[in-house]
């Protein structure tokens, strides 16, 4: 419906145009911004390099965000590894980060970013010359209205003889040419330009060394307290190895008294021709089964170092695994 309505509004437009053009004498004319703008060789080339400016901003971010999720990465495997302050204060600095880079991202593409600036910029000198040769044509040739086929006005057609985008073209190209013996304050304003870029890119780097440097710092932190809880480690490992050797001697010292009591009681016995009496029978039988009792604990405790020794085996290979892992 509302293309509908424009067409008739258009149509209705044109043909009192062309009723008035027939009666009073009006010209008209147009142009094409977009073919215009592709054949200025000043404006192809600014655009090009503003290409790939963004081309190296975009590289820049990508690089920036890509190492900080890497690093992310990193800190949530060795998270095991770290105490809750160190990995909350390696996180903090990882946000911090982030969030700078997130900032020069939008300084750089946002809405009001250096992308936008710099493309109005660009396009400023441009229309001014195409308006400007625009008023100059008009004025010589008389034109009562210039239409522009690249903007919103819906043209349904047009004729190419009213086309005037090669004058235009023409016209900008002469005032270049006559402006080209002024530009020396243009090219060095440029570079002024240029020096600012260069100093903003040295403080970025300085701003980079100093984060370079507060990593090592954290990362040699780190080293030493994994150095020291290590240490710990193996300290309460070799204090427990201590403490079952002596419990090992201290059940070898009471099974080598009970087999000298059970020795001197073999030896009692025989020198003893008294026939036993009930009791002494089965306090012998008591005695036995005690010293059976006793040698099937050590022999259950035997096996029970045996199995800690082993885990401690294992557990000395992670750890050494884990070392030499850098991550």
């Amino acid at each position: 419906m509302k293309l509908k309505v424009l067409f008739l509004i258009c149509f209705a437009f044109f043909s009192l145009q062309n009723t008035f053009s027939q009666r009073a004498g009006a010209k008209i004319a147009y142009i094409d911004t977009e073919y215009i703008l592709k054949n200025v060789p000043e404006y192809q080339q600014a655009t090009s390099q503003l290409a790939t400016k963004v081309q190296k901003w975009k590289i820049e971010v990508d690089a920036k965000l890509n190492d900080i999720k890497q690093r992310r990465e990193a800190l949530n495997n060795e998270k095991a590894l770290l105490t809750k302050e160190l990995y909350e204060e390696r996180l903090e600095d990882l946000s911090f980060e982030e969030k700078e880079i997130i900032e020069y991202q939008q300084k750089r593409f946002g809405p009001d970013g250096d992308l936008v600036i710099q493309r109005k910029q660009l396009m400023q000198p441009v229309q001014d010359q195409i308006f400007q040769a625009v008023q100059d044509l008009a004025e010589t040739r008389n034109y009562d209205f210039v239409f522009d086929k690249s903007a919103d006005v819906v043209m349904l057609y047009s004729a190419e003889k009213y086309d005037i985008s090669d004058a235009v073209l023409r016209t900008i190209t002469r005032a270049s040419k006559r402006k080209q013996a002024t530009d020396r304050k243009e090219r060095l304003e440029a570079e002024k330009e240029d020096i600012v870029e260069e100093e903003v890119s040295e403080s970025q780097q300085e701003r980079q060394r100093i984060l370079d440097e507060k990593k090592a710092k954290r990362d040699s932190i780190y080293a030493a307290k994994r150095e020291a809880l290590k240490a710990e480690r193996e300290a309460q490992i070799e204090a427990k190895r201590k403490e079952r050797e002596e419990q090992l001697k201290e059940r070898e010292a009471a099974r080598n008294k009970v087999d000298s009591e059970s020795n001197d009681n073999e030896d009692e016995e025989k020198a003893s021709e008294e026939p036993k009496t009930r009791e002494e029978i089965l306090e012998e039988k008591r005695q036995a089964r005690e010293a059976d009792r006793i040698k099937r604990q050590e022999a259950l405790d035997e096996k029970r170092r045996l199995r800690e020794e082993e885990l401690k085996k294992a557990r000395e290979e992670q750890e050494s695994n884990e070392d030499e892992d850098p991550n």
